[in-house]
């Protein structure tokens, strides 16, 4: 299949609110954006039901009164990474047209804060406010609401798989522009913070109260964050821009449990070679691996066995969760924006692996990149991203230079 070159990218997350913000904090390896905040978990809004969570801060984008109905703060995430890509998108727009460009999304919460907050008022008055319409916290929204946005009129659909939702989009993208359906797609994900997931995954046990320690002997669980992450999809690279290209992608569905991945790591490691053998490389041809890493005992079991057995020992890797806290279905699209923002750095750091350093002995060791640490200068810029869901789902994606 034809590569699709990632030819721009707007973003928001715990890191920052635009590219440079985001890539100088990601590549320092700074937690300061996750924060312990009250009342994301079930119970009351004291410290006790506090929890650690990566949320944008600042100000976000209104949603114009045309579309008033799909107003949340998911939608407005979005409009913040539009916003960055505002140009390449008019010269998009004006050289395909409106028909021949798609909308494709990931997502996991969508505006399901604005059903908490509505339903609250139900409780109290007896009735939902006069303001609520279901629109802003429908699953399959986020796509359409963009294209209706942009004027788009080509295809627009939101992928929802947990938390491979946003990477699916990106292979689902890829595929529009391969079968000629599309001339450009906007690709990506987008997830906002809410109680439904934090008490959620904290009722699971999968929750850490502290800053999530991937790959340690000492690792409790994730921490939850909020992103959005927005991808122009063409064929051909951008005058100008460094041309970074979805070179493979690999997918697979072992559906082991309905939470626990395979204790192995077999659907992981079937995506990742699945990835390879598309983008025609070698596991050695790979400068950089974007862990899932969830620091969840079951997770970080199984990749690092996968990751041993298809990848050389000397192959650096990180996860980037303790930066920006995992953002669900927009970790997908906003952990390959980590690896494009390594990518198109002039020194090729690679965004480093923070966690306390004690070594898990059960699992099999791994080069865990450090703060300052850069690809190889003998190797091409290319590097793979992987992410698992609920279920069995696995992606890996590759992206680099052709």
């Amino acid at each position: 299949m034809i590569p699709a070159h990632l030819s721009a990218l707007g973003l928001v997350n715990a890191l920052g609110n635009s590219r440079d913000a985001v890539r100088e904090r990601l590549l320092a390896g700074d937690t300061s954006g996750m924060v312990r905040e009250a009342g994301w978990l079930a119970g009351g809004a004291g410290l006790t039901h506090a929890a650690l969570v990566g949320k944008v801060r600042g100000e976000l984008p209104e949603v114009p009164v045309h579309l008033r109905r799909y107003n949340c703060r998911n939608n407005r995430l979005l409009l913040a990474a539009l916003a960055q890509i505002s140009e390449p998108i008019e010269r998009a727009i004006a050289e395909f047209g409106r028909t021949r460009i798609g909308v494709v999304l990931g997502t996991s919460t969508s505006g399901i804060a604005e059903g908490e907050a509505a339903i609250a008022v139900l409780d109290h008055d007896g009735a939902m406010p006069p303001d609520f319409d279901y629109a802003s916290q429908e699953i399959g929204t986020a796509a359409p609401f963009l294209a209706r946005h942009l004027g788009l009129l080509g295809p627009a659909y939101t992928v929802s798989t947990a938390c491979t939702s946003s990477a699916k989009a990106l292979v689902s993208a890829r595929l529009l522009l391969a079968a000629g359906v599309c001339d450009a797609v906007l690709a990506g994900g987008v997830d906002s913070l809410c109680r439904l997931t934090v008490s959620g995954f904290t009722a699971l046990e999968s929750v850490s109260p502290e800053r999530c320690n991937p790959m340690s002997v000492n690792r409790r669980g994730i921490n939850i964050g909020e992103a959005a992450a927005l991808f122009l999809m063409t064929r051909e690279p951008v005058p100008g821009a460094r041309p970074i290209a979805l070179l493979g992608s690999g997918e697979s569905s072992d559906a082991h449990h309905i939470s626990a991945p395979h204790p192995e790591g077999l659907g992981a490691e079937q995506a990742m070679r699945a990835a390879l053998q598309d983008a025609c490389l070698t596991p050695s041809d790979i400068a950089y691996v974007n862990l899932h890493g969830t620091a969840t005992p079951k997770n970080d079991e199984m990749e690092s066995r996968a990751m041993h057995r298809v990848f050389p020992p000397n192959t650096p890797a990180s996860s980037t969760k303790p930066l920006s806290g995992h953002t669900l279905g927009a970790a997908g699209a906003t952990e390959i924006a980590f690896c494009w923002l390594s990518l198109t750095d002039d020194n090729a750091r690679l965004p480093p692996h923070v966690w306390d350093g004690a070594a898990d002995p059960a699992l099999p060791s791994l080069h865990l990149a450090r703060t300052g640490e850069r690809m190889q200068p003998n190797k091409k810029r290319i590097v793979m991203s992987n992410g698992y869901a609920f279920g069995g789902s696995n992606v890996s994606l590759i992206i680099g230079e052709r």
